[in-house]
């Protein structure tokens, strides 16, 4: 059966490594999980599945551009499938709901944040559920890279949605990372199928190079090279600018890809790459997921990538046609204290971590819910708002608090028609309900701002009616509408917790999370440096043991170990002067906060990590805001311990 769909539905002659083994897995009934190599058709383990399976699959994927890809692709094959995503009208949304309902659709993707929505997991709890499909299951794995603090609430929605099998996929994913997503999906041994990670056209190529060199270097490896695809990784935004600008100026034609472009901007530039009019793509690791160009023949890093794990997603674009190809680093340690910053600015500060839970344990003495908005919380407590998600979750999985819903604290609109031919369209209680939602609403200059609760105590309009009214009058054309400011509420179930406790073991799990992100960056390193051979390295990273020891194309086996450049030489800290580089910010930080910044605050300030409360004391206008980056993070923490005593 899954043969007969695989030709007649995918056009395809035969199973490729793996792909077999995973569909007869789920079509027996079973969870299981598909490690293969980026580009070699894990998507097909869900496709196939699906379409003999008597329920919805329902696909959680990371990003839109995988969802919109995989959809197009579904389409083109006459399988109804379709995704619920946030830029889609209510509309849309009703509709592919009506779809799920009836059991028209065989596939529906989601975002994972998409689960938080209470209206939409009462939804799916009326929808019978065959097959839980996550895809990039490695987000996961505390312990994998690209962690996403959602997915660890996933075992428990298929428990609460009764959703019989799950099938996880990834390209990347260590054997400590693979035998925790067993653990948490309760997976056998024989379900996990991996190909192994070895490319045997893939030329894995280090070439040590001081930092001051490595644009000259980068333009002639490219120009020897011209003509064919090329994409170039670093770590920044402007890096990406500087390195195109330069490459152009040298006569090899390149652009730059960032996540600050005009997304318009960046969709065109990936189109203009997929059909050859770009060959050189110089980009941050926001391009490439879900390109699926086969010819690129080359992957050069230019910057150290963030991981073995990343390294592998990213040289994993090169040669998907099976003909050789070259992924370079150009390697040294100078951009190290960059990578371990991005580190280290996660990890929450002990205070700010109490703080929230002071919060947390005010709103649950006065009734049982708890409202936030990350971004005030993010500002309050001073922790980025992606650790501060993990926190939250980690909450939630303690059981102290559970979601509830969230809604959009503001809401305003701008007239497309004058206000009374607005409320001249509806009659009696409906026209008095219009008529109060538009003298209640304060305007300033064109747009004007609801205001909810003189509308339930004048008028007893409740917020939901409010809200459905100004959707249908913005469907109709006659206002513009924008809300913001999500409002997050949770229910408090466990009030009674001892902050102090509470903090000291949270703090110790982000410390946990922080040494094992800097064991990753070192085992990137020894990779690199390595006096074996890199295909193996790599492929024993990963836990597959059955490659060559000696590939005879990378280029360790090609007599060049790389020994990687120190950075330059830096003075030491004892000479710095702490008072003039800290002291104008611990005065802004005790006018502000009435207590002296604790010594993670300074150093971070130091090494020029941003964080949330650095933008309110307009730190970065400060002697002291990155005056140490150059130096290794734990050096300068320890040199501030001795400074402050």
């Amino acid at each position: 059966m899954p043969a007969t769909s695989l030709a007649k539905v995918f056009g395809y002659d035969s199973f490729r490594p793996g792909q077999e083994a995973a569909i007869s897995a789920v079509l027996a009934g079973r969870s299981a999980a598909a490690i293969f190599p980026t580009g070699s058709g894990k998507s097909l383990c869900y496709q196939l599945p699906a379409l003999h399976l008597p329920h919805l699959t329902l696909v959680v994927s990371p990003l839109l551009a995988l969802m919109q890809d995989q959809l197009a692709f579904l389409h083109r094959h006459g399988i109804a499938a379709a995704s619920i995503d946030s830029a889609q009208s209510r509309e849309a949304v009703a509709e592919v709901m009506a779809r799920a309902r009836s059991g028209e659709l065989k596939i529906l993707m989601i975002s994972v944040e998409r689960l938080k929505n209470e209206r939409f997991r009462s939804f799916i709890q009326q929808v019978p559920i065959s097959l839980l499909v996550v895809d990039e299951a490695h987000c996961i794995s505390e312990w994998g890279h690209n962690f996403r603090p959602d997915y660890l609430k996933l075992p428990e929605y298929q428990h609460q949605f009764g959703i019989p099998q799950v099938l996880l996929l990834t390209a990347t994913a260590t054997p400590t990372v693979i035998a925790d997503m067993q653990r948490k999906f309760a997976i056998a041994d024989a379900d996990v199928i991996t190909t192994g990670f070895y490319r045997p056209n893939l030329n894995l190529l280090v070439e040590p190079v001081a930092g001051a060199r490595k644009l000259e270097r980068l333009a002639d490896w490219l120009g020897a090279r011209t003509g064919q695809p090329a994409i170039v990784y670093v770590t920044l935004q402007k890096t990406a600018e500087e390195v195109a600008r330069h490459l152009t100026e040298r006569g090899v034609a390149a652009s730059a890809y960032h996540a600050g472009m005009p997304t318009e901007e960046r969709e065109a530039l990936q189109r203009r790459f997929m059909a050859g009019q770009v060959n050189v793509m110089v980009a941050t690791i926001a391009f490439g997921m879900g390109i699926d160009k086969s010819d690129i023949r080359q992957v050069v890093h230019y910057d150290l990538p963030k991981s073995v794990e990343n390294y592998s997603q990213e040289i994993g674009r090169a040669g998907r046609d099976g003909k050789p190809s070259d992924c370079l680093v150009l390697a040294n340690r100078d951009s190290l204290n960059v990578l371990e910053n991005f580190v280290y600015g996660d990890t929450p500060e002990l205070a700010g971590i109490r703080q929230v839970l002071e919060e947390l344990k005010a709103s649950g003495a006065s009734g049982d819910r708890w409202e936030l908005m990350l971004g005030a919380l993010s500002d309050q407590s001073n922790i980025r708002q992606l650790p501060l998600k993990t926190l939250l979750v980690q909450l939630e999985l303690r059981e102290i608090i559970a979601p509830l819903f969230a809604y959009f604290a503001e809401y305003r609109f701008k007239y497309l028609q004058e206000p009374d031919a607005l409320v001249r369209q509806f009659e009696g209680e409906r026209r008095q309900f219009v008529e109060a939602l538009v003298q209640t609403s304060t305007r300033a200059r064109t747009w004007c701002t609801v205001d909810f609760d003189r509308l339930y105590r004048d008028h007893s309009a409740e917020r939901s009616r409010v809200v459905k009214a100004l959707d249908y009058f913005q469907e109709r054309g006659w206002i513009e509408l924008e809300s913001k400011q999500m409002t997050e509420v949770y229910a408090v179930l466990k009030p009674d917790f001892e902050p102090a406790a509470l903090a000291a073991e949270l703090h110790g799990y982000f410390r946990q999370q922080e040494r094992s992100e800097i064991a990753r960056i070192q085992a990137m390193l020894a990779l690199f440096a390595s006096e074996h051979c890199l295909s193996a390295r790599l492929a024993h990273y990963f836990g597959d043991l059955a490659v060559p020891e000696h590939c005879g194309h990378c280029s360790v086996c090609q007599g060049r170990i790389a020994r990687l450049p120190a950075p330059p030489a830096l003075p030491p800290l004892e000479g710095q002067d702490f008072q003039a580089l800290c002291g104008a910010f611990m005065r802004r930080y005790e006018e502000l906060k009435g207590e002296r910044p604790g010594v993670e605050c300074l150093t971070r300030l130091l090494c020029g990590i941003t964080a949330p409360l650095f933008t309110r004391l307009k730190a970065r206008s400060l002697p002291g805001f990155a005056a140490l980056e150059a130096y290794p993070y734990a050096e300068v923490r320890d040199w501030v311990s001795r400074q402050m005593g």
